[in-house]
């Protein structure tokens, strides 16, 4: 059910999240990719990401810090060196990342390589990244316990786990106006952006089953 709604949702699942947070989910991404400190030479693991939204700020921070230091041969060799990997487990979400990249320039660019997996079987090997970031895709996982085991298992000592989620508020107000939000507005906007309004149903029913309300950043260090 979760691939066929992905399949559904790829080609406008960007515009629609800039329609269902105003916008805000990209603060947030770029909260997340400031607090994960990228640097070059990083192997690093982006999961659920498979429209390349979080590994494209990865990449910019990373151009960004080489940029800052042109003259350091040093750091030309660790750009070189930079593997951004975008691991989604739908195909579809893939083909627009891909498609997004080739519209930045960024289709021959070697620090991006685009991975089909499973979050809860990943086919890399153990220590081996540097950074894990998982954004908006842990609620739709089977068993979170597995993707947090695999998480722990690829990355290397010292390594950095970010996962960017929807989290609980407790006040009542807010919780049914998001409520209204989510149930009566999101499925709308869908029928109207998307043409598909079952697929945001879905969509709204697993994330607020999984949180109410809020966003927050999780982190952790191996």
């Amino acid at each position: 059910m979760v691939g066929k709604v992905f399949s559904n949702v790829a080609s406008n699942y960007d515009l629609m999240n800039d329609f269902m947070s105003g916008g805000l989910h990209r603060l947030w991404k770029d909260r997340l990719v400031s607090k994960l400190s990228p640097f070059p030479g990083m192997k690093h693991l982006d999961v659920a990401g498979g429209t390349g939204d979080v590994a494209f700020r990865i990449l910019e921070s990373v151009n960004s810090i080489k940029r800052r230091a042109l003259q350091d041969p040093l750091n030309d060799d660790l750009q070189e060196e930079t593997r951004i990997y975008v691991c989604d487990i739908n195909p579809n979400m893939l083909d627009v990342g891909k498609n997004r990249a080739l519209e930045k320039g960024l289709g021959e660019d070697k620090s991006l390589v685009w991975v089909q997996g499973d979050a809860e079987a990943l086919s890399f090997e153990d220590n081996s990244m540097d950074g894990y970031t998982i954004a908006f895709g842990i609620r739709n996982v089977t068993h979170i316990e597995k993707v947090l085991s695999e998480a722990y298992r690829v990355l290397k000592w010292g390594g950095r786990f970010l996962c960017l989620e929807l989290s609980h508020v407790d006040i009542p107000v807010f919780k049914e106006l998001y409520d209204f939000y989510s149930f009566s507005v999101i499925p709308r906007l869908g029928e109207i952006v998307a043409g598909d309004r079952e697929s945001y149903q879905y969509l709204v029913e697993r994330e607020v089953c999984f949180n109410d309300c809020g966003c927050r950043i999780s982190e952790g260090r191996v």
